[in-house]
């Protein structure tokens, strides 16, 4: 249903005038009628009529009639917004995901991995203007998701990321995950190219360098911002699965992220690092790179009215017009 609006709601001051028409009514009803004085009624005992009964009626009508006109002056109508959103520079931007197995660390609730899943299909939603993909890398790195504008796509891509799933090996291979973003955007014709960079440790597999990432990266124009996630100090990472129960089993050690080689990536492609050591501050980078990479909007709205006020005039019309026909048929010569 529509929301109805008035265009001059101002008139509903109008209003205060019923209660002061009631009281006059009220208070010229006995004066309305013509009357005859005699010395006694006991001549005339009746019933009252069912004419007297209903002629307050009138009144009633009148006072509708009013009401009406009332609203009908304050103009109700209904209005159908539609938009046209164009976007004059669209960003097209690359999260390449760490998915080793300290991702599976539990200094971030419920683990590394499962939190950078829920807050990066918080920073999807917030991007609707711009197309995304999705890395993952490990000891090796593949493409899950091109860059695509099906921000459903993203995030069903994003809920299905997990560590033993099979197709990568274990390890760190910082700079396979950066090179294979990197030759997702290359050929890109969108005004901004964007790489989300996010790690836990050190590099340690791929046959690819990642300061060559970042030369790549650069030559290309793409902007990489890089995320170091882990707590400052030592985590439970998992070291194994027990064989009866088949669960991961957990042992406190010292969390290393090479934070010099991400800063260093970030400062030759003009990106930014940052450091995710809880839930909240991870949260926070996302929606602090949300803020840094803007994609400037133009919107055009148009609104369609349908006005409501005429059946209020034709109710109010019709209420005066049976009032006019009463009074001059049924009451024309009432006393």
């Amino acid at each position: 249903m529509k929301e109805v609006t008035f265009l001059h709601p101002g008139f509903f001051w109008l209003f205060t005038v019923i209660p002061v028409t009631i009281a006059w009514y009220i208070w010229q009803r006995k004066n309305q009628s013509a009357k005859l004085t005699i010395s006694t009624l006991n001549g005339f005992k009746a019933a009252p009529s069912v004419l007297a009964k209903l002629k307050p009626v009138l009144f009633a009508f009148r006072l509708l009639a009013l009401s009406f006109m009332i609203v009908a002056l304050a103009r109700p109508r209904t209005v159908d917004v539609s938009s046209k959103i164009n976007s004059t520079f669209g960003i097209d931007i690359v999260m390449a995901m760490d998915v080793s197995g300290s991702m599976l660390a539990r200094d971030l609730k419920p683990n590394r991995l499962e939190a950078l899943k829920n807050v990066a299909a918080d920073f999807v939603d917030n991007r609707p203007n711009d197309r995304i993909g999705l890395v993952v890398y490990a000891g090796e790195a593949y493409t899950k998701t091109p860059v695509t504008s099906d921000k459903e796509l993203v995030k069903q891509a994003i809920a299905s990321v997990r560590y033993d799933d099979g197709v990568l090996q274990d390890g760190t291979g910082i700079g396979v995950g950066l090179a294979t973003a990197v030759n997702r955007l290359k050929d890109s014709k969108a005004k901004s190219k964007v790489i989300i960079l996010l790690t836990d440790g050190v590099n340690n597999s791929g046959f690819i360098d990642p300061r060559m990432g970042a030369d790549m990266a650069k030559e290309y124009g793409i902007k990489v911002y890089t995320i170091g996630i882990g707590t400052n100090g030592r985590a439970e990472f998992p070291i194994g699965k027990d064989p009866v129960t088949g669960k991961w089993v957990y042992q406190m050690m010292d969390v290393k992220i090479d934070q010099d080689l991400m800063k260093e990536i970030a400062k030759k492609t003009d990106g930014t690092y940052f450091r995710a050591t809880s839930n909240s501050k991870l949260k926070e980078i996302y929606e602090q790179i949300n803020k840094l990479e803007t994609t400037e909007i133009e919107e055009q709205r148009f609104y369609n009215y349908d006005e409501k006020y005429r059946p209020w005039v034709w109710a109010a019309f019709g209420l005066l017009l049976a009032e006019a026909v009463l009074r001059k048929t049924l009451y024309r010569s009432f006393i």
